[in-house]
């Protein structure tokens, strides 16, 4: 993997409560720069969008960071992002649905967002709250839904992206590895161990971490 490729897998990421848009600026100029996508709220994904140096894939997220919002607001919300002019979507489970082994409901509204919208749709499924019985059948909902890819975290629950859960979704679906990577090395662990993505708000470190 070459320096462009890499900084291709990079989802250079800000999502904090109190992001502001010259937050959201910054990123995109330093994902442009770097040849990054950028990961951002969804309030700003029109002026996003208008902006001159927004990088090639703005992503934005649906249902976060709990992923509680009733399925109707999910579909109303990634319709209204995709129209906004985002071209991926990171979406959150019901985790306590799945917990409650309503697989069947955790699929269902993951696929009412895939069918709603034309654009590829992650699905983030906080795997450091799971089992590793409870990750498996949260990707296995993902896949019957005709999801796009899984994503480890959101970043709000405690613990971030592990080697062992990226090794075990990508039996399902590409992953992106998302919380508490920071560096070069942290995310070529977790390339390494089968994700095609990462998301990051250091995504520069990380990018200017990638070797001469």
């Amino acid at each position: 993997m070459d320096r462009d490729a890499f900084a291709a897998s990079i989802d250079h990421t800000v999502l904090g409560p109190e992001t502001t848009w010259a937050d959201v600026e910054t990123v995109l100029d330093e994902a442009a720069d770097h040849g990054m996508n950028a990961c951002i709220p969804p309030c700003y994904v029109a002026e996003a969008a208008d902006y001159a140096n927004a990088p090639s894939t703005i992503a934005t997220v649906v249902g976060f960071p709990h992923g509680q919002h009733a399925p109707a607001a999910k579909r109303d919300e990634a319709v209204g992002a995709w129209e906004d002019g985002a071209d991926e979507l990171d979406l959150v489970i019901n985790v306590g649905r799945l917990k409650a082994g309503e697989d069947d409901a955790v699929a269902a509204e993951i696929a009412g967002v895939v069918a709603a919208v034309p654009v590829p749709v992650k699905v983030i499924i906080e795997a450091a709250l799971l089992s590793d019985a409870e990750r498996r059948r949260a990707c296995e909902a993902a896949v019957d839904a005709d999801a796009d890819m899984v994503k480890t975290s959101t970043g709000f629950a405690d613990g971030g992206a592990a080697v062992s859960d990226v090794e075990l979704m990508s039996d399902y679906l590409p992953v992106k590895a998302s919380g508490g990577v920071g560096s070069y090395d942290e995310a070529m662990a977790m390339l390494d161990a089968g994700a095609t993505r990462i998301g990051a708000s250091s995504g520069v470190e990380i990018v200017e971490g990638f070797p001469e």
